[in-house]
């Protein structure tokens, strides 16, 4: 099948880029120049200073311009064109809504190539970002009023993990497709049968409302395990003595009822989704005219968390962090990836920072430049240039009073070998 994916980032490139794996052709399309041109480029250093996820170069370099291509104007490629599928951020606003400026923009745009085909067959647009419940039908509400005739709309949401986005793109955990006529779901099943012949996939049918409403029910649900083990799990241990953390999650998780996913004491979940979803469906949910105590309890321990450690170590340990130098190992929100997007080490440099910390020195396996460049930009915070950034940890440990591990790092795990190379 012909296939437009509108957006580039850490889902459209991705899905595109196994889409074209997997043998359709495939016409990735961003606004983002810069973005374009790396991808364009085949360049692994390139691409991943864009996107940065195991293998997902690789697949580029092996389907660009042959079943893969990048390009910043889609309107020569819209005749012809089976499905579109909308990638694009949908950032939270202070209300706690979602932010639909993007998507709004990038439908109308494509409304107006839809109207303007020569070619009237039909085709499905196909929105992929995380949205408000009811989007399908706003989306086809703009394609109406743009004079777009012969197309469909439906729901398809991802669930991928970053840190493992392209073996996720492979082989997901079920796939969930929402639209209203039997048409448009047969062209679902069609460009996703490249993946079904191939692997066994749990394919879910249901309504573009129901589809929209799964996204946000698997991500507050995850939210919740994690905040449980933080909120209640590590209170438990830290309450009453001799209680062994890893005994009692064991014995916990040892019913076969209790997922072990999520059962472990962090400085709580950062990255795009999580945070975000569930602060989308509160909104969502309290417009309705329903309450969300769970909901809000779950969100406001996973925010105490990011900064839950620093304070431990003042009050539990009589640590004080003024004019010292502190090792924060790990940027990242989390391991296998550059994405610093809602991650707890920028809560946790703000932290330290307000307790008078003189100099942090910082490093992550992949993160220092986007931190630098970016997240943790001086012009931001004039206190962030007390952050000197390293090549390893072993660089960023000499001479320091102290650490911080942040992120999950494999290499962070074998800490006392590191401590006692430097």
């Amino acid at each position: 099948m012909k296939v437009i994916v509108i957006g580039t980032g850490y889902v459209g490139l991705p899905h595109g880029a196994i889409l074209a794996e997997y043998g359709h052709e495939v016409y990735a399309y961003d606004i983002n120049e810069t973005r374009i041109n790396a991808y364009k480029s085949g360049d692994r250093a390139a691409i991943e200073h864009q996107v940065n996820e195991p293998g997902l170069a690789s697949v580029i370099q092996e389907t660009l311009n042959k079943t893969l291509f990048f390009t910043t104007d889609i309107s020569d490629v819209v005749e012809g064109t089976d499905i579109v599928f909308m990638c694009l951020n949908t950032p939270p606003q202070r209300s706690g809504s979602t932010d639909m400026t993007y998507l709004i923009a990038a439908t109308k745009h494509l409304a107006q190539l839809l109207a303007q085909r020569k070619d009237q067959k039909r085709v499905l647009v196909v929105n992929k970002s995380t949205v408000p419940v009811g989007t399908a039908r706003m989306v086809e509400g703009l394609l109406r009023e743009a004079g777009a005739k012969n197309v469909g709309v439906a729901s398809n949401p991802e669930f991928l993990a970053q840190g493992n986005a392209v073996e996720g793109s492979r082989r997901p955990d079920r796939v969930v497709v929402g639209a209203d006529t039997e048409q448009d779901l047969k062209m679902l099943r069609t460009v996703y049968s490249a993946y079904t012949n191939h692997v066994r996939i749990r394919y879910i049918e249901t309504t573009p409302e129901t589809a929209e409403s799964i996204k946000y029910m698997a991500n507050s649900l995850l939210l919740t395990y994690i905040s449980f083990w933080n909120g209640v799990g590590a209170r438990v241990a830290e309450s009453f003595d001799n209680v062994v953390m890893e005994d009692l999650k064991l014995g916990v998780t040892a019913d076969k009822r209790i997922s072990t996913w999520g059962s472990y004491v962090s400085n709580g979940a950062g990255g795009s989704c999580f945070g975000k979803d569930i602060q989308s469906l509160i909104y969502q949910l309290n417009q309705a005219g329903n309450t969300t105590d769970l909901l809000q309890s779950v969100y406001n321990i996973n925010e105490y968390q990011k900064t839950y450690l620093v304070d431990r170590a003042v009050y539990e340990a009589g640590f004080s962090f003024n004019n010292k130098t502190v090792t924060l190992l790990g940027l990242a929100f989390k391991k296998r990836t550059n994405d610093m997007r809602d991650s707890a080490a920028i809560k946790a440099v703000d932290a330290l920072l307000a307790k008078g910390v003189r100099k942090i020195r910082a490093y992550d396996p992949l993160a220092n430049q986007i931190a630098q460049e970016y997240w943790l930009n001086p012009e931001k915070n004039h206190l962030y240039d007390r952050i000197e950034y390293f090549d390893s940890a072993e660089e960023a440990l000499k001479d320091s009073d102290a650490v911080y591990i942040s992120t999950d790092w494999e290499e962070f795990r074998s800490l006392s070998t590191i401590l006692k190379a430097t």
